[in-house]
């Protein structure tokens, strides 16, 4: 039966491009029947990438069967897998995030979490001295991924690892780092063709904090005005959108990419509670700065309180 490989909802550039790595690794270096997936629509980046490397869109698959192999990848969260995924058969994790629990296993399964910025870079290492087989394309993916999740090494999560994978892939494609990055960022940063749900999905991921259940969504941009113009309507379809996901709570971050810094929407009372609990911020309107912060996972997430 074929493994299905397949990364968060709410795919970002790496849940996208790390299924396509493994997948190809699975199918031509160890010889696994293996097949990329995506758990939803991938973001504008993704897109960038996959027409940018002429790569084959993966299927979006809403569930999967029992008994169905897969190997997970850029997440262990059961909140961010498909519903039956205790009844498939996990047979990998490959991870950069911290270990959530939740999910079963049919056996002893190859699990790495390692503390790099990226899936990509963690499956350079696995792969050794096979990525010479490796197509341009598929290391294409792999350049992006890294250059994605390090936010072009501006995030605090880059390691010298993530950066000394990246700047090999880019020797050996022959790609300028700073001018590909700008052309990636560019197309993360269109989003004017999508609703304002649509928006606050779109990279997004799912928390229990001190009780409450929080959609926890970073919009990265180059043009934060782009989005921040549209901050009434967002902040209109929050509670929509939280009922909807069974949450408390919709937080939103608009993280500027070349500024260094995110400004939270602060829509309410327990935003703004938020807000000041987590990061000693003083809100005194409907936004506020929160310069330095980059990363959700590691200073938004772990610095939470309600």
């Amino acid at each position: 039966m074929t493994t299905l490989v397949f990364g968060h909802k709410s795919p970002d550039t790496d849940s996208t491009g790390s299924p396509i790595i493994w997948a190809w690794f699975l199918n031509d270096v160890v010889g696994v029947p293996a097949k990329p997936v995506l758990l939803g629509e991938p973001n504008t980046e993704a897109l960038f990438m996959l027409d940018h490397w002429k790569l084959d869109k993966p299927e979006i698959i809403e569930d999967v069967a029992d008994d169905q192999p897969v190997v997970i990848v850029d997440t262990n969260n059961p909140a961010e897998l498909p519903a039956n995924i205790n009844g498939a058969d996990i047979t990998a994790i490959i991870d950069h995030h911290k270990l959530v629990g939740g999910l079963e296993t049919k056996g002893p399964i190859h699990m790495v979490i390692e503390p790099l910025a990226c899936t990509a870079t963690i499956m350079w290492k696995l792969i050794g001295k096979d990525m010479a087989k490796m197509p341009d394309a598929v290391k294409g993916a792999m350049l992006t991924c890294i250059l994605s999740d390090t936010l072009e090494f501006r995030s605090p999560t880059t390691t010298q690892e993530d950066k000394a994978v990246a700047w090999s892939l880019a020797e050996q494609l022959g790609i300028n780092i700073s001018d590909y990055a700008a052309a990636m960022f560019a197309a993360k940063s269109d989003v004017s063709s999508f609703s304002e749900a649509e928006l606050l999905r779109m990279d997004s991921k799912e928390f229990e904090v001190d009780g409450k259940q929080l959609r926890v969504s970073v919009l990265e941009t180059t043009s934060p005005a782009a989005v921040l113009d549209r901050k009434d309507a967002l902040m209109a379809a929050m509670p929509g959108v939280a009922t909807e996901d069974g949450a408390d709570q919709v937080l939103l971050f608009v993280v500027d990419i070349l500024n260094e810094e995110a400004t939270m929407l602060v829509p309410n009372e327990l935003t703004k509670t938020i807000a000041e609990k987590s990061f000693g911020a003083a809100v005194s309107g409907d936004t506020v700065v929160l310069p330095g912060i980059m990363s959700r996972k590691k200073q938004i997430i772990p610095n939470l309180k309600v």
